[in-house]
């Protein structure tokens, strides 16, 4: 089965279906990665902030697939938005990993309310993309203002934006920016922690399909264009999530899907989110 590319905007291609290790137990990283490997995926996605990006590493070495077969991202933490700070923890994340190069690293959160301003930090992810450490760079749960901040005042169009989406929560709005910049979404919590899967219109839709509900959800995002990266350390989990190429979804289907939409999140609002650990 062979995943669809995704172009992002400076040319590098991006499997369009990942695996993602978020909240997954360190310890347990380097087991379940080389599970999705064995099943097919090429795209892991971890972040600083996870704590597992030294497992994921290890499983890249021990699965034998060549290097550049493979997509790997990561996320700065949050706390290191200073200039220096985000090139040493970038630095760290390739410590961490094991690797030169990593595919695509994100800002994690915008922080809008911390002393130190997302462009900065941007800036930095400027300059390791520039020296070729980073394949691509992008944001993760940007707001269209925090978009726009960084179109204005700084030189490199993010390539992703990985935000929260799932049939409750559709983000519309920050897609059709995205869109508009040539900035690919990501989704994550693409399934709403689970949130949709009992809802009777997307029940309706997997039984006409004999398809799973979070198979029917996870197709809806493939159709509408997302990256997506759901995550499972059940083997039975992460290949039936796997499985999303022998069908397709109607227009009606998928009208139904997004009619779904309440503006309801399961995470944290990027305007008023400024944690740091």
């Amino acid at each position: 089965m062979t995943v669809p590319n995704i172009a992002l905007n400076n040319g590098v291609d991006i499997p369009q279906l990942g695996f993602g290790v978020f909240q997954i137990d360190p310890a347990e990283t380097k087991d379940a990665t080389l599970a999705a490997l064995e099943v097919g995926y090429r795209h892991i996605d971890t972040a600083e902030m996870y704590g597992n990006e030294k497992g994921v590493g290890e499983a890249i070495r021990e699965s034998g697939i060549p290097r550049d077969e493979i997509f790997v991202t990561s996320k700065l933490n949050n706390g290191f938005h200073a200039h220096d700070d985000a090139i040493n923890a970038f630095e760290g994340t390739l410590e961490a990993l094991g690797l030169d190069k990593i595919d695509l690293f994100l800002i994690h959160w915008p922080l809008p309310g911390i002393d130190v301003d997302f462009v900065e930090t941007w800036k930095a992810l400027e300059e390791v993309y520039r020296d070729g450490r980073a394949r691509a760079i992008g944001v993760s749960n940007f707001q269209p203002t925090h978009i726009r901040r960084i179109l204005q005042e700084a030189e490199i169009v993010p390539a992703v934006n990985q935000i929260e989406v799932h049939p409750f929560l559709t983000q519309d709005d920050v897609r059709a920016v995205n869109a508009e910049h040539g900035i690919a979404t990501e989704a994550w919590s693409p399934i709403a922690k689970g949130q949709v899967l009992d809802n009777p219109a997307i029940t309706g839709v997997a039984a006409d399909k004999g398809k799973t509900p979070a198979q029917v959800v996870l197709r809806w995002h493939i159709q509408r264009g997302d990256i997506v990266f759901p995550k499972s350390v059940t083997r039975s989990r992460v290949e039936e999530n796997f499985d999303l190429f022998d069908f397709e979804l109607s227009d009606g289907e998928m009208g139904v899907i997004s009619a779904l939409n309440k503006n309801e999140r399961t995470g944290p609002n990027p305007d008023e989110f400024n944690w740091i650990p």
